[in-house]
């Protein structure tokens, strides 16, 4: 049973969530009992492949038997269990905290978030170039509707741009899948990084301009300069829980850049091995300067937090271009760091908004939150971390990347990571006592934090100092993952030894 469990990540949530869509009633609390024992189910079903990926190194789960390189097949090692697992903790916290009553704002929201949950989780595990370009369609798919929850002409308007650039994104995905087809005669994952390794010179050029175009896709979704201008609107305008399932959006298409980059066009790739990584080296240190730059210019507290995404998404990309385990293996750790903190300080701005009436989210001097005590603690506890202050997550992550550099890289990373860490200081700073210090006083009748937010607050603010301390496991497990990621052979002989981990669908 144990081999199953492989597909489960996509199929709970599929079921799930077309459970919900079927059953389009007024009655709310069915769908949220069945959206969080999904979840919830999800995420047990995660921490054991996780178990399962450090004791059984790398598995794959034939669909219909069909065996690779010609069979749909998913893959588990230990980054695509780790890249599940995050999902489905962030998940968690988000789906809580829309059970306060987000989810009744709009239609078909449990639905349409399972959907997505299986996009993303299909996404991390697939094996095959054209079904990661399936996973991506079902997720778009599911975060349109998603976006423009609720309704609004902000929501409109950024739900527009962001459909029309990711439709862009999807045509150049399947022209570069064409090319690459065309001339390696393969989508497997595994068996075109053989054929790339030994591909005909008058075939080089083909390949490459097909892995620019898949680069340029991934890093429309990953976020990076000059393609990250729709995020700030996009995350900034969603409604809360979404915006906090979306802060795993941009790490899907780092994921895609570190597997494909690593395993296609890796070291073993002959004269297209690493031709990717210099350009991601400056594209990445630039999206983290203008992050930090746009950080300071925020004026709203969930355009702030965007733009703190930004900076991660550089931080993370720049220890994608190093490619060596020790810079790639600490991103690891800083990018679940990241993403569950940047998904609580969503929520959270989203709580401080509902309580401070008129003046809402924006940085600007007006009535003060209801619960300023409990609401300063989160915020003071989201802030330290994501800046990086010792002694939460933040630091920890940020420290690793800085020490994995080579004396070359140093000058540019540790000035710019340094740098953007003070913009974001200063930022978190001045909205922290705009919101706390200068405010008006509460209004002791106004409204309080429901159950399942403070519940969503805690799940996902709350992991920095779990993280912390737990970082020498997490870490283990994080050097491991990184090791198994750069072992192109390792990966190779267990996709196509034909030592199936899974039978029949």
């Amino acid at each position: 049973m144990m081999h199953h469990l492989i597909i489960l990540p996509i199929l709970l949530p599929l079921l799930s969530g077309l459970l919900m869509l079927v059953r389009r009633d007024s009655i709310v609390l069915p769908r949220r009992a069945i959206a969080l024992i999904s979840t919830a189910a999800l995420l047990i079903v995660s921490a054991m492949l996780v178990v399962q990926s450090d004791s059984d190194g790398i598995t794959y789960y034939a669909l219909g038997d069909w065996q690779p390189p010609f069979g749909i097949i998913l893959v588990l090692d230990r980054l695509s269990a780790l890249m599940v697992c995050l999902t489905s903790f962030l998940a968690l916290g988000a789906v809580t905290y829309a059970c306060a009553g987000d989810d009744r704002k709009g239609s078909n929201f449990h639905g349409l978030f399972q959907l997505q949950l299986m996009g993303i989780n299909g996404a991390f595990l697939t094996g095959d170039i054209f079904n990661l370009f399936v996973f991506f369609e079902v997720l778009l798919i599911a975060s349109y509707s998603l976006l423009m929850h609720g309704g609004g002409k902000d929501r409109t308007q950024a739900g527009f741009h962001y459909v029309a650039l990711n439709l862009a994104g999807s045509a150049m995905f399947l022209i570069a899948l064409g090319v690459l087809y065309g001339t390696t005669g393969t989508l497997n994952m595994a068996d075109m990084s053989q054929k790339v390794a030994a591909l005909d010179p008058d075939r080089l050029g083909l390949v490459k301009a097909g892995a620019f175009l898949l680069l340029v896709v991934f890093g429309l979704k990953a976020a990076i300069l000059p393609l990250y201008f729709w995020l700030p609107r996009a995350y900034s305008s969603a409604p809360a829980p979404v915006a906090a399932l979306f802060a795993i959006m941009t790490k899907v298409g780092i994921y895609a850049i570190l597997r494909i980059y690593t395993l296609i066009f890796g070291n073993g790739a002959g004269e297209l091995a690493n031709f990717v990584q210099p350009w991601l080296w400056w594209f990445a240190l630039a999206t983290l300067a203008l992050g930090g730059l746009g950080v300071l210019s925020a004026r709203d507290l969930r355009n702030q937090v965007a733009y703190l995404i930004l900076i991660s998404v550089g931080t993370l990309l720049v220890g994608v271009s190093m490619n060596r385990e020790a810079p790639i293996a600490a991103l690891l750790y800083y990018m679940i760091h990241t993403t569950l903190v940047s998904g609580g300080l969503f929520l959270l701005a989203d709580a401080i908004g509902e309580q401070r009436g008129k003046a809402g989210a924006r940085i600007v001097p007006g009535r003060g939150v209801t619960q300023p005590a409990l609401l300063g603690l989160f915020y003071f506890v989201g802030a330290v971390t994501v800046i990086g202050l010792p002694p939460l997550s933040g630091a920890i992550g940020k420290a690793l990347l800085l020490d994995s550099a080579r004396p070359d890289e140093q000058p540019w990373l540790w000035s710019l990571l340094l740098l953007s860490s003070f913009a974001g200081l200063i930022a978190m700073a001045r909205s922290g006592s705009t919101v706390f210090w200068k405010a008006g006083r509460g209004d002791s009748d106004g409204p309080r934090l429901k159950p399942a937010m403070l519940a969503g607050l805690i799940l996902l603010i709350g992991a920095s100092p779990v993280l912390s301390i737990l970082a020498g496991p997490i870490t283990r497990f994080t050097d491991a993952s990184a090791t198994q990621l750069l072992d192109q052979s390792a990966y190779v002989e267990a996709i196509l030894s034909r030592n199936v981990a899974g039978g029949d669908s």
